[in-house]
């Protein structure tokens, strides 16, 4: 059979298998390897809710999926055009995300009775029983493979038998003619002190792409060619990532020493993680023993003059509400960041969704608005991180932002910026004084109180969670209370003033307006587009500033005969605008399934409304 190169411009594979199968390293090894190679690449780590399952069942399985391509990638992909299954289960709980063209790739030594049984096939026959059979499958005998590859390794079976993730990734190099150095530098990295790991690892990955090239049942390669991008320096981030160094970068533009107090909660624990490397920046971090503990350290630094942050995800949050009154009511500069995950309560905690809107917006007793904002790609994680912390000081209240696992976990390449290129942070910090301090006194244009540091000659004033007057004492009289509850409000409101006009993208009016926010971004401009292609008269209006809404909202609305409100709840973005702008009609499509938007859905509801 003759061999063919063929050319194209995109690709996805869907790497899966036990979470012990090393699923999610190969899948980031081969993203790298990509971008460094100049693919535009989205990627989606999809983990197992169980903290360890039952080896070879599908509640176990791990999988990771990538979209490489030479233009321009928004999403991880609907549909795999590679599937890698390195057992049953794998196979079972992944088959349907295969195009009818795909190439599936197994491992037939975890084939066996056990393992069949174990995933729950009825029959030995488990292609035809998942109505595959007419896919390009290729058996292979990856863990035998693995093993004859490292038999003179000096490694323990369990050692090798750990490897075969290398040796599955050699053949996805070879299929796909991705360059092997990266990875062997990265390998060399790891296994520093370790030079015999070095040496199996790189072997067994060289033996895959040897293997894959010697069999008959990969007769075609595919070259995805590099993409056409800005000039200037790109790394792959994660949200999470991306969260925490936008973060970092707000405590540089503003001179305030960054604190994060948090409680490790999937799947925000990275951004704890990822500031407590960065001391050298002047990062502090506080692992804390609850969620309450945790925000409560964060408003105490808040107080003392720190840039304060607290981290956690829906069931934390709800956890943190009581806090989050303090430090409205204190009038304290505080970014809380929510990766939002499937609820209510556990739930499902490695799955994404967009649930916690509501709980953001009115989660809290008495009247207590918070600014709310949304991150909608990993790589704007950082943008969102940023403004997040510039607004918490500038306006001195707290502001939440909202992401999700899905972005947070995800990855894709970002073009690092030059931070001349973004604006200073200038907190209200004050240092004296004529006459009596007032600290709840405002400027007239942002409406924020001053932010008199602690220890400060002349400045001393009191803080807490009962209601204070302008000249800070406290004051039960009816009328003070209502005009600080306003004043609050309007200092929220306020921030309208400093957010940029909502954009719409593709037609500019017409007949349907799709809406989103946060991380459906990606889903929601490639189904503006491929609509667009087929003729269809839409636009997209995606919102990252959610509380308060950009002032120019009404009119882009305005412009369209029909607005359909497309997130990962039953509604509740929809409602919201009901409540603030409801002089339109909403129409709604929603998925609640811990799962991100499939494309081509998007496209059928749009379609089904014209």
């Amino acid at each position: 059979m003759q061999h063919k190169v063929i050319d194209t411009n995109e690709i996805v594979i869907r790497f899966t298998g036990d979470s012990g199968d090393g699923m999610q390293l190969t899948g980031t090894l081969f993203a790298d390897a990509s971008a460094l190679f100049g693919n535009e690449i989205s990627t989606f780590p999809d983990y197992p809710a169980e903290i360890r399952a039952p080896q070879g069942t599908v509640s176990g399985v791990s999988g990771f999926q990538v979209h490489i391509g030479s233009g321009e990638v928004r999403t991880p992909g609907d549909y795999c055009d590679v599937l890698v299954a390195m057992n049953p289960a794998a196979l079972k709980s992944n088959a349907k995300w295969a195009k009818p063209t795909a190439t599936i790739i197994i491992d037939t030594d975890t084939f066996d009775e056990k393992g069949l049984e174990k995933a729950g096939f009825k029959t030995n026959d488990p292609f035809t029983e998942l109505k595959i059979e007419d896919r390009n499958i290729i058996c292979s005998p990856i863990t035998t493979l693995t093993k004859e590859s490292l038999k003179d390794s000096g490694l323990d079976n369990k050692a090798i038998i750990r490897s075969k993730n290398m040796f599955v990734l050699g053949m996805c190099y070879f299929m796909f003619n991705r360059p092997m150095e990266y990875t062997e530098q990265y390998l060399q990295k790891k296994f520093k002190k370790k030079p015999q790991l070095i040496d199996t690892n790189i072997k067994v990955l060289r033996d895959g792409a040897n293997y894959a090239s010697n069999i008959h049942a990969i007769p075609n390669t595919y070259t995805i060619k590099p993409a056409k991008a800005e000039p200037g320096l790109y790394r792959n981030i994660s949200g999470n990532q991306a969260t925490a160094w936008g973060l970092l970068a707000a405590s540089e533009k503003s001179g305030r020493p960054l604190f994060c107090g948090s409680y490790p909660i999937t799947p925000a624990t990275n951004i704890l993680e990822e500031l407590a490397i960065h001391k050298y920046l002047g990062a502090k971090t506080l692992q804390c023993e609850d969620e309450i503990s945790g925000i409560c350290t964060a408003i105490g630094a808040a107080y003392a003059g720190n840039f304060a942050v607290t981290t956690t995800s829906g069931p934390g949050l709800s956890l943190k509400s009581e806090a989050l009154g303090l430090a409205t009511i204190t009038e304290l500069p505080l970014v809380i960041v929510d990766v939002q995950r499937s609820g209510p309560s556990t739930g499902i905690p490695t799955k994404t969704e967009q649930t916690d809107l509501n709980q953001a917006l009115y989660g809290r007793n008495g009247e207590c608005p918070i600014a709310v904002i949304a991150a909608h790609s990993p790589s704007h994680c950082f943008d969102a991180a940023f403004y997040a912390g510039k607004f918490a000081m500038e306006h001195m209240m707290p502001v939440l932002l909202l992401t999700e696992g899905f972005i947070a976990n995800g990855t894709e390449p970002w073009k690092i910026p030059a931070m001349k290129d973004y604006p200073e942070i200038n907190p209200p910090i004050i240092t004296e004084c004529e006459g009596k301090f007032k600290p709840f006194e405002r400027d007239e244009v942002r409406y924020a109180r001053k932010w008199a540091l602690p220890g400060t000659l002349g400045l001393e004033h009191r803080v807490g969670g009962l209601e204070k007057n302008p000249a800070g004492a406290v004051s039960s009289d009816p009328l003070v209370h209502e005009e600080m509850v306003a004043r609050r409000a309007e200092k929220v409101r306020r921030l309208a003033n400093f957010l940029p006009e909502q954009k719409i993208l593709g037609d500019q009016e017409g007949d349907v307006l799709m809406v989103s926010w946060g991380g459906t971004f990606g889903h929601m401009y490639t189904a503006m587009k491929e609509l667009k292609d087929q003729g269809y008269n839409v636009g997209l209006a995606h919102f990252d500033y959610i509380f308060p809404l950009p002032k120019n909202t009404a009119e882009v609305f305005s412009k369209f005969k029909k607005i359909i409100v497309c997130e990962l709840n039953s509604g509740q973005f929809a409602n919201y605008l009901r409540a603030q702008h409801p002089d339109f009609k909403y129409l709604q499509y929603n998925k609640v399934q811990g799962q991100p938007f499939i494309v081509v859905d998007i496209v059928n509801a749009v379609k089904a409304i014209f």
